[in-house]
């Protein structure tokens, strides 16, 4: 059997890039993996929530195969791709033609189409669903929206992947918080990735100044390219203040060096695209306490390998709350990492998920 692997790799800045990267390397293990050749016998779709996927959800759409979602929500791509008039024809198409005047309203007020949480409520996911031979999804909230648009679709639910990386040294991590400024016995919290609204970054300083206000032994370091200007122009003075450290985009090995450099990751989500987050699961596989949002997208952790923050209004009390146990009781944050990494080499090891992916493709082929 020949496969066909269709998705962004590296050096494009993405996540599922990196993810699909290694899915493949642990595929051709197993067999004959080709990236986006003419023909195959079956073919494996990644799709995401952004332009990169545009080429791969065509041919999703022309030739059905295996799609993975690694977005429950396609509402922001449509709004990238597509005319007025054929965003708001998919729209009816999804949810009737009642709605059309919704998709009109949805489409005119796209501009603040990242933090609106009607986009994310409406996903658009009925075409591709309907059209593909078997949905991966990696946790229950997604596969509850394929279902909802397509209830006749076979979903199958493929946890999100770790492929343990090689490791800097401690000497090499102490230099690197060295080189930040960082002062020695900090403990320093980390938010990595591509910085917008849903990540809730204004929430998180604000959270951390109160906490720094209490214990200056605490600090914060942010991590990565702002996808929305305007959120980054909002929050240029609190980047500013004591106990804050900032960085760009950091490729592979930098990610790995301030992932190490880091004592706890915060990797927030609202409102949520249904994804599961490669960040949270790579922070967790090398034994960082992850604070993450409370919802079905994370419902898989269990209890005591992660913190749950509450979304809502309790949102900023109980970050608070978890950055100030974590600060003052370094002990708990070492057993949380531990169980979380515990989890993740028991349930996401590349080689696991790369089996259940050959499977499934042995399954769908022609």
């Amino acid at each position: 059997m020949t496969a066909g692997f269709f998705s962004p790799l590296p050096p494009a800045r993405s996540g599922v890039a990196d993810y699909s990267a290694a899915l493949l390397a642990e595929l051709r293990r197993h067999g004959r993996v080709e990236v986006a050749p003419k023909r195959s016998d079956a073919a494996l779709y990644h799709l995401g929530n952004n332009g990169l996927h545009a080429s791969v959800y065509q041919r999703a759409i022309a030739n059905p195969g295996v799609v993975v979602l690694h977005d429950a929500v396609l509402n922001h791509f449509f709004l990238g791709q597509l005319s007025e008039a054929a965003y708001v024809d998919e729209f009816v198409y999804n949810y009737g033609e009642w709605n059309r005047a919704l998709g009109r309203e949805l489409w005119r007020a796209r501009a603040g189409s990242a933090a609106d949480e009607r986009y994310f409520r409406y996903p658009m996911l009925k075409r591709v669903a309907e059209r593909a031979r078997a949905v991966v999804v990696h946790n229950p909230a997604a596969a509850a929206s394929v279902k909802e648009h397509a209830d006749g679709a076979r979903v199958v639910e493929i946890p999100h992947l770790f492929a343990p990386p090689q490791l800097p040294d401690e000497a090499a991590v102490l230099r690197y918080r060295a080189s930040l400024g960082v002062p020695p016995g900090t403990f320093l919290f980390g938010v990595f990735g591509y910085l917008r609204e849903s990540k809730r970054v204004a929430a998180v300083m604000e959270s951390f100044a109160r906490v720094h206000a209490e214990m200056p032994g605490a600090g914060l370091l942010i991590a990565g390219q702002f996808v929305s200007s305007d959120l980054e122009r909002a929050v240029s003075p609190q980047l500013e203040a004591p106990g804050i450290w900032r960085l760009p985009y950091l490729n592979e090995s930098e990610f790995w060096l301030a992932a190490r450099a880091v004592d706890a990751c915060i990797n927030l989500r609202y409102p949520t695209a249904g994804e599961s987050s490669g960040i949270t699961v790579r922070m967790m596989g090398i034994g960082k306490p992850v604070l993450l949002s409370e919802g079905l997208e994370t419902a898989p952790f269990p209890e005591g390998a992660c913190v749950r923050i509450a979304t809502g209004l309790a949102e900023r009390d109980s970050l608070h709350h978890h950055m100030i146990l974590l600060t003052s009781m370094a002990e708990v944050a070492r057993t949380i990492g531990l169980r979380g990494a515990g989890h993740i080499a028991e349930h996401h090891r590349v080689e696991q998920i790369g089996q259940r992916f050959w499977d499934l493709l042995c399954e769908n082929s022609i």
